[in-house]
């Protein structure tokens, strides 16, 4: 899979930060009370939905929800428009609903089909963000409250003695396709800890301090699996905010089959062919979360001998 092959849910929908616009506050603003600027509400990490799409404010609703906001964050501008997000959690359910004439709650990945690439990318954005402003309430330094900065990206402690910075963190992950060497057409799935009997996936993992991804490829799958793999080829990145999470893909190669999967983590792994894989979708066993670079990957993946089968020799 190349990155350019496919977009991937939660990216794909360009939005222009404005990052010089976020120390500027009467520009943010005029721009809040824009008859053409959209806010988005949020209830505790998830969507404000009226039927089957994101409730999308404007004028005077917009208005009464910044109001009514813990946190008002400056998200940038999307086609045009200035698009800010606005954190309700602290209101009772039935009350956040009211206030923007919003029917129900809905995680966005529920979402994602209905919703164009641009619209979750964007809605995913403002998840993320606004999660992070309320775990960050607090200075880790001395334990001061904190404050928004820059229009929602930053949080500064307020004790003047400590005044400590913070900005939102991403946390990197490795996800990998692993195949067998030659051409036997293998590739090697695992049932992690916590999953259904059968449920089988790629191998993923966190990246860890003074690692390089690909490090973090190779020590994830020889500790999960018991495999070591070389050629690890970079294949694409993914914006996974639940809640900050930057999911990066990769391929590997195994230096051989033997699998010692670690117990803990994964419960089982095995080599799976195509025509098997093709098979255990066939019955209900899907390649993975459709928003997920993990399916993108084994899909990919099985499209190669179709490909190879259709070329002209």
């Amino acid at each position: 899979m190349r990155e350019d092959d496919v977009a991937l849910a939660y990216g794909g929908g360009w939005v222009d930060r404005a990052g010089a616009l976020r120390a500027d506050p009467d520009r943010l603003a005029t721009l809040l009370g824009a008859v053409d600027t959209r806010v988005l509400p949020l209830w505790q990490d998830r969507c404000l939905v009226n039927g089957t799409a994101p409730v999308r404010l404007s004028g005077e609703a917009a208005a009464r929800a910044h109001v009514a906001a813990r946190e008002t964050v400056f998200l940038g501008f999307a086609a045009g428009r200035a698009v800010f997000a606005v954190d309700l959690s602290e209101l009772a359910e039935d009350a956040a609903l009211a206030a923007v004439g919003a029917t129900r709650v809905v995680d966005v990945r529920g979402l994602v089909g209905p919703l164009s690439p641009a619209e979750a990318a964007i809605q995913a954005y403002a998840r993320g963000l606004l999660h992070w402003h309320r775990q960050q309430r607090y200075c880790g330094t001395c334990g001061g409250s904190t404050s928004v900065q820059d229009a929602g990206h930053a949080r500064r402690c307020a004790d003047p003695t400590c005044a400590r910075l913070y900005f939102p963190r991403i946390e990197p992950a490795i996800i990998v396709l692993v195949e067998t060497a030659g051409s036997t057409g293998r590739c090697l799935l695992a049932r992690h800890a916590g999953a259904a009997e059968g449920a089988f996936s790629t191998l993923a993992g966190f990246v860890e301090v003074g690692e390089t991804l690909e490090d973090a490829v190779r020590r994830e799958v020889a500790e999960e699996a018991g495999v070591v793999v070389t050629d690890v080829a970079y294949q694409g990145s993914q914006a996974w905010p639940f809640p900050a999470g930057l999911m990066v893909g990769f391929r590997a190669t195994a230096v051989s089959d033997e699998i010692r999967v670690d117990g803990v983590e994964l419960l089982e792994a095995r080599w799976f062919t195509r025509a098997e894989l093709r098979q255990r979708a066939a019955v209900g066993h899907p390649l993975g979360r459709l928003d997920s670079i993990g399916h993108h990957l084994l899909s990919s993946w099985l499209a190669e001998d179709e490909a190879a089968a259709s070329a002209p020799r």
